[in-house]
């Protein structure tokens, strides 16, 4: 998050300079008529609210060493809301979600302070890491098959199907692909629709079948057909495969 407003560590609280608050807000009074105004009309408490120091570092309008404000961020944040301009809802709503992130931030570092929260620390810390493990082995495929989601959108030739199985470790060829996919139910065995894919394969989603007319001399039309397999089948068949090589491997 960009910081529109610097938020400083001071006796062991988060404290916001009240003039460069007062500059950011884009005040039309002056600094010591507006800190001194708000601290009255919304009453502030001292050491509670805001500390006053003295800035002994050079005066660039020379004089005296500048009186200086540092509120709290809860401060800060509601003189901001009654400024009840633009400046001062952005700065309001900049104070939450810095908070917001602090807190993250500490859950995120807290230390334990007794045994017993250590012990629950550590449970926690191993449980998100199993979750992790499972989410890591379940996307995996997917992970591997990165040129097959790439190229979901189209549909490929089984040949070409048989490339990417290979390239993401299960090694086969097109014509022991061709049995492979008959012998698991997705294509025909025999007769006029061998090596096209069966219904429950085609009710799936896996494949589509293109059909092309040529001419031929005698005025009868010859109509072929190939086989291709979808985007969603090759998604599909490298993540079925690459499981039945994982548990023959367990």
């Amino acid at each position: 998050m960009e910081a529109l407003i610097k938020i400083e560590e001071r006796k062991g609280g988060q404290a916001v300079s009240a003039r460069e608050l007062h500059f950011f807000l884009e005040s039309r009074k002056d600094f010591s008529s507006w800190i001194k105004d708000r601290i009255s009309k919304y009453g502030l408490i001292e050491n509670v609210d805001f500390e006053v120091f003295t800035n002994l570092g050079e005066n660039p309008q020379g004089g005296r060493p500048l009186t200086e404000y540092a509120l709290s961020v809860d401060s800060a944040k509601e003189l901001s809301m009654v400024e009840g301009n633009e400046k001062g809802k952005q700065a309001r709503l900049y104070f939450i979600e810095t908070e917001k992130e602090f807190k993250r931030q500490a859950l995120r570092f807290a230390v334990p302070q007794t045994f017993s929260e250590a012990l629950h620390l550590a449970a926690n810390q191993a449980d998100t890491i199993e979750k992790q493990k499972a989410m890591i082995t379940e996307q995996a495929p997917k992970v591997l098959f990165s040129n097959a989601v790439e190229a979901s959108e189209q549909s490929c030739l089984i040949r070409n199907l048989a490339i990417v199985l290979n390239q993401n470790g299960f090694s086969i060829g097109q014509n022991r692909l061709f049995g492979t996919l008959r012998d698991d139910g997705f294509l025909c065995k025999a007769g006029e629709s061998y090596n096209q894919p069966t219904q429950r394969a085609m009710d799936m989603g896996l494949f589509e079948v293109k059909k092309t007319t040529i001419p031929r001399g005698n005025g009868t039309p010859l109509v072929t057909t190939t086989t291709k397999v979808t985007g969603k089948g090759q998604i599909y068949f490298v993540n079925h495969y690459l499981k039945s090589i994982k548990e023959k491997s367990a």
